[in-house]
């Protein structure tokens, strides 16, 4: 099977004549609008020559009927009193009002004793035996349609003469019939054909028109077809077929709708992709570069320290001993600060993937305490604080991945802030059961193009990278990484007077948020 779009779209267009499901869409409906025309010009004529056959035929019977008449009248008058016309058959045909091609016969005894037909000059023409046969059995007393010998199709009728015992036949021509039937059906035929012609002409008109989204649609999704969509950025036009409103309850304005939220999300799918993509490898950058600097000091220490080793002996310099031991803490300290920055990164891959959370109820006033204190410990040179109610502040949830996420706020406080700088930890119940934790600094606040990127990865303050405040630039990461997995919230705001993050918890008692509250990110 051949994978090149051109090659299918060469195979789409093989047309097979005698399968109309292969034909494009144009074509089908022009040739169903070109098959229903005929059938309904068909329908149309048919009923109009059936119609006027019907009419033409009463009409007839009425002329036949009177020829008959008239017969009956001369015959029972005997011998006419006007001129007499030479030639064969009855008396009557030479009655005034008698036209030419009407026939006329006497019949007696089941035979026709005479029978002839008015010519075009007037005079009277005998009837060949085969049709004066046919004359013989005609029925009494409705008009009846025969076919006479040399004389064509006739409408002849059969009346006895009371008294008499013989039948009076008369009859005229169906030619005219024939030829005004002939003329109308031609006439209708040709009306038809023009009224097709031009209804399948406009009818290609109106749905070229109609169908133009149809092209402009497949034109653009063949264009999109043809992008490279598995790599870098890709933009893709929207809307690709402008609906009007008035329109858009249409199938067309439907399907341009459709095809146009289509686009949107895989142009949405596609931005996501590419997003994913760069920060993955600003995190890879990222990574790489925090790994390499303990990894570097790392090298660089113990290959200093293997220097020492080499050079030791039992009158070693105790300067050397010392400088033994300094390079082998700062290997200690270096290694510990990379397995730092590993369990980091690993948490955060495991939050990531959706590990569930322990659950149980977790004191937040006991974990503000705790977490200040160890704050205070590690930064005495700060004022530390803490605004808390009297009662205890219950939720659910993992009281370790809880303190550590208050940790790293209180951690980023401290690196980020000089001496002196004043960090107040704040709890509050709200009626609703929410609670909000804050963690406030005095410090000089953050820099507006840091500010919107706080939370994401490998962000730091300060563009020198320096590592000897010890942090990996995931603290922040991993406590919104926390929060969030807590159905949580966690916001920031700075200015030149200080810092200070907002971390939501939903009430416990609220069905949706107790079910998000249930752990649904988590770690090994």
């Amino acid at each position: 099977m051949s994978s090149n779009p051109n090659d299918r779209r060469g195979q789409g267009r093989v047309i097979r004549r005698l399968r109309p499901r292969t034909w494009p869409l144009r074509i089908r409906l022009v040739g169903a609008v070109a098959v229903l025309g005929i059938g309904l010009c068909m329908a149309v004529s048919a009923g109009t020559i059936l119609a006027l056959r019907s009419y033409l035929d009463r009409q007839l019977d009425t002329q036949v009927g009177e020829a008959q008449s008239r017969s009956l009248m001369f015959y029972g008058m005997g011998e006419p009193p006007f001129v007499r016309f030479p030639g064969p058959g009855p008396l009557f045909l030479d009655g005034p009002g008698q036209s030419s091609g009407t026939v006329g016969a006497v019949r007696s005894d089941g035979a026709v004793a005479e029978a002839a037909v008015i010519t075009a000059d007037g005079s009277r023409q005998a009837l060949t035996a085969t049709a004066a046969a046919v004359l013989a059995q005609i029925p009494t007393g409705r008009p009846t349609s025969v076919e006479l010998d040399g004389l064509g199709a006739y409408r002849v009728t059969a009346d006895i003469v009371a008294g008499k015992g013989v039948v009076i036949i008369s009859g005229m021509p169906l030619s005219a019939v024939d030829a005004t039937l002939t003329s109308a059906a031609w006439f209708i035929g040709g009306f038809s054909l023009i009224a097709l012609l031009g209804t399948v002409a406009a009818g290609m008109v109106i749905m070229r028109r109609e169908l133009l989204p149809l092209l402009r649609m497949t034109r653009a999704a063949e264009r999109v077809a043809g992008l490279t969509l598995d790599r870098g950025e890709v933009r893709l036009p929207t809307p690709i077929e402008p609906v009007e409103p008035s329109t858009a309850h249409t199938e067309v304005g439907r399907l341009g709708t459709a095809f146009n939220m289509m686009v949107h999300r895989v142009a949405e799918g596609l931005s996501a992709r590419h997003a994913t993509e760069m920060r993955v490898r600003r995190f890879v950058a990222d990574a790489s570069h925090e790994l390499r600097t303990p990894l570097a000091s790392i090298q660089g220490y113990t290959e200093f320290a293997q220097r020492l080793v080499n050079d030791l002996d039992q009158n070693v310099d105790p300067c050397r001993r010392d400088d033994l031991a300094h390079a082998l803490s700062r290997v200690r300290v270096e290694s510990r600060r990379m397995s730092q920055l590993v369990e980091d990164m690993l948490l955060l891959a495991r939050l990531d993937a959706g590990r569930p959370l322990e659950d149980e109820e977790v004191d937040l006033t006991d974990l503000v305490v705790d977490a200040v204190r160890d704050a205070h410990v590690a930064g005495p040179e700060h004022r530390w604080a803490v605004d808390i109610p009297d009662e205890p502040v219950v939720i659910t949830g993992d009281r370790s991945r809880l303190h550590q996420a208050l940790a790293n706020l209180l951690s980023n406080a401290r690196i980020h802030t000089p001496a002196g700088t004043k960090v107040v930890t704040s709890l509050q119940r709200h009626v609703d059961d929410s609670v909000v934790m804050k963690v406030t600094d005095d410090g000089s606040g953050i820099s507006e193009s840091l500010l919107p990127n706080v939370f994401e990865r490998f962000a730091r303050g300060d563009d020198s990278r320096s590592r000897t405040s010890g942090s990996t630039g995931l603290g922040l990461a991993i406590t919104r990484a926390v929060v969030e997995a807590h159905a949580g919230t966690i916001d920031v705001a700075s200015n030149a007077r200080g810092t200070t993050f907002t971390v939501h918890f939903p009430g416990r008692a609220q069905p949706e948020a107790a079910e998000l509250a249930s752990p649904s990110i988590g770690y090994a």
